[in-house]
């Protein structure tokens, strides 16, 4: 059972731990002070929502949420398929996400996937689990672990918005893609997650879009 989940309390002690480590962290810190939480609530919804979220600015990908959210009571795997391809593209949806999202739809009104469960499994068996759903990627898997599961040490490399974070903390020459970012966050560890949104908060300048 994996009982690490973060939790405010626990966050703000990462967030010490890493500034004593690390300056450039303990300079974000200390500009706009510890991140929020950001937690969404674990289920298929979340799962969903970040799939509407991969390769798309957060403004639009909220606008395509409220248009399914008017669509349907409750965003579940009965109801997405109720809907079908058609409903779903109308709403705002590529036709690869809605290809993925049906199929993740499919999978757990099938009894094959168990979101519940994951709650229970380590990050690697999360990321096993759910890499098998086709459409879904480290992105959005990393996301889930992150703000879903709360994870700690979860690390999206590939996240655009935290590979331009890094580089501005840092004061590097060029952005690092994937591969290097993995290397630079090794330091961070068992914290990359909050070191995460710790350089999302700088990337946002303090200002919480969500609040």
């Amino acid at each position: 059972m994996v009982t690490n989940a973060l939790d405010e309390k626990l966050l703000e002690t990462a967030v010490a731990e890493l500034s004593a480590r690390d300056p450039h962290l303990a300079a974000i810190a200390e500009r706009h002070g510890p991140p929020p939480l950001w937690a969404r609530p674990p289920g298929f919804a979340s799962l969903v929502k970040i799939v509407f979220e991969q390769s798309v600015s957060l403004k639009a990908a909220q606008a395509i949420w409220r248009r399914l959210e008017e669509a349907v009571d409750e965003v579940t795997p009965a109801a997405l398929l109720a809907l079908g391809p058609e409903d779903l593209r109308a709403v705002g949806l590529s036709r690869a996400k809605t290809a993925c999202c049906l199929g993740v739809a499919e999978e757990a009104a099938a009894g094959r996937l168990d979101l519940d469960a994951l709650a229970g499994c380590s990050d690697g068996e999360v990321r096993e689990e759910l890499l098998r759903l086709r459409g879904i990627g480290p992105w959005t898997v990393d996301v889930y672990l992150l703000f879903a599961l709360l994870r700690p040490d979860a690390w999206p490399a590939g996240d655009l918005a935290l590979q331009k974070a890094v580089a501005t903390a840092k004061g590097l020459e060029g952005v690092p893609k994937a591969k290097e970012l993995e290397g630079l966050a090794e330091p961070w560890r068992p914290w990359r997650g909050v070191a995460a949104r710790l350089l999302w908060w700088e990337y946002l300048g303090g200002v919480d879009p969500d609040g």
